[in-house]
């Protein structure tokens, strides 16, 4: 039998007709196949596929052009411009209310020394001792500092160390912002967990809950008493050692809180970090919520960005995996399939966001803002903007 037959068979997933005399054959099913899907991967002859051209029929490299875009940048002007001495990163998506914008992100101060320097007061990550603040604006580009919103917790409180990487959603006319928080001492080893507050006003004041809303899965093993989060025993659950970037989407009657895992004892692969989503879901917006048997759900993708789109959900996956730098689509909000491969991706994305996002494929990558880290010390929040680009 032709190896191409079975190769196509396989990757189109027509396997379990291999086996069957009732079938029609391989050549048959190939047959089905539109002359312009062969046409689109520029395949002249079909019965003579290279293993590119069989990669590109299974990854669907040749979609149209409806979900691709690429990205301008912009620096910002007022109060979130570039300061000194200063990090502001991981904004928010932006919320209008009464005509005026916001944005809401993680702020520090003063340089960091990462680990080893003996002193546990020192700031460790540029995120470290941080508290979430708020920014105004009327044109989206010149923003004015408002204040901060969350605070650090009380000394032997779960979020006592750090609050950051903040996202917020709009339900129901109150303000819910979720975030991840770190409790002293901060060390490689330490897990962190998500928390949630909420105000009736986007400025405050916030009310935390008492508890946090999410953590690390407790099922991994670490090898020895050094700091040292590559050494483990068992590397336990894709989300065993972090769990970062949340953002809750209101979806199918319930609150799906998507998030970055990150493993105890990390390994590299062949594309890159082990990093990957996951998500829980909850019938309150307060909770409890569950995380999924499906997770993870992605084996890409830095921090989260997701939004709801024609019934689904859609999320940039940027930074890490095999799949990073592409646009993907789960019907179910789950199973994730990719639907554009893109170049050029802004970092830590806050959406503007908008009621709804059904004009277009990529309507929710119009603009927002990202960060921008050129050194740990240079760590700021920018303007980004999706565009088609011309084709002659």
């Amino acid at each position: 039998m032709n190896k191409t037959f079975i190769y196509i068979a396989l990757l189109l997933g027509w396997s379990s007709c291999i086996s069957d005399s009732s079938s029609r054959s391989l050549a048959d099913k190939q047959a089905s196949i539109p002359q312009q899907a062969f046409d689109r991967h520029a395949i002249t002859n079909p019965s003579k596929m290279s293993a590119a051209s069989l990669r590109a029929f299974q990854r669907n490299y040749g979609q149209d052009a409806a979900w691709y875009l690429e990205f301008s940048y912009h620096e910002l002007k007022g109060d979130l411009a570039f300061e000194p001495g200063v990090v502001r990163r991981d904004p928010s998506d932006v919320i209008t209310v009464d005509e005026v914008m916001y944005v809401y992100y993680t702020k520090s101060i003063g340089m960091s020394y990462g680990f080893g320097t003996g002193d546990p007061s020192k700031k460790v990550f540029p995120w470290d001792k941080s508290d979430i603040w708020i920014a105004g604006s009327t044109d989206g580009t010149t923003w004015v500092e408002i204040g901060k919103v969350i605070n650090r917790g009380e000394t032997g409180s779960f979020d006592d160390r750090s609050v950051f990487t903040p996202q917020i959603l709009v339900h129901e006319g109150r303000y819910y912002l979720v975030y991840q928080t770190v409790k002293a001492p901060y060390a490689n080893r330490v897990k962190n967990q998500v928390a949630m507050a909420w105000s009736n006003s986007p400025t405050g004041p916030f009310t935390k809950m008492e508890e946090p809303i999410l953590s690390s899965s407790d099922d991994g093993v670490w090898d020895g008493n050094e700091d040292n989060r590559y050494n483990v025993k068992k590397q336990g659950s894709f989300d065993s050692h972090k769990v970062h970037d949340p953002t809750l989407v209101p979806y199918m009657g319930k609150f799906y809180l998507y998030y970055k895992g990150e493993r105890m004892g990390e390994r590299l692969t062949n594309a890159g970090r082990e990093i990957r989503w996951g998500v829980a879901i909850a019938d309150q917006i307060e909770g409890p919520y569950k995380k999924s048997p499906y997770n993870p759900i992605t084996n890409s993708g830095h921090q989260v960005c997701v939004w709801p789109y024609n019934g689904g959900v859609a999320g940039l996956m940027v930074g890490d995996g095999p799949e990073k730098n592409t646009v993907q689509w789960a019907q179910d909000g789950i199973n994730f399939e990719i639907m554009s491969y893109l170049k050029n991706t802004p970092e830590a994305v806050g959406l503007y966001q908008k009621s709804s996002y059904d004009g277009n494929e990529v309507e929710a990558l119009g603009w927002g803002l990202c960060h921008e880290v050129t050194s740990p010390e240079r760590q700021y929040i920018k303007r980004f903007e999706g565009f088609k680009p011309h084709i002659p």
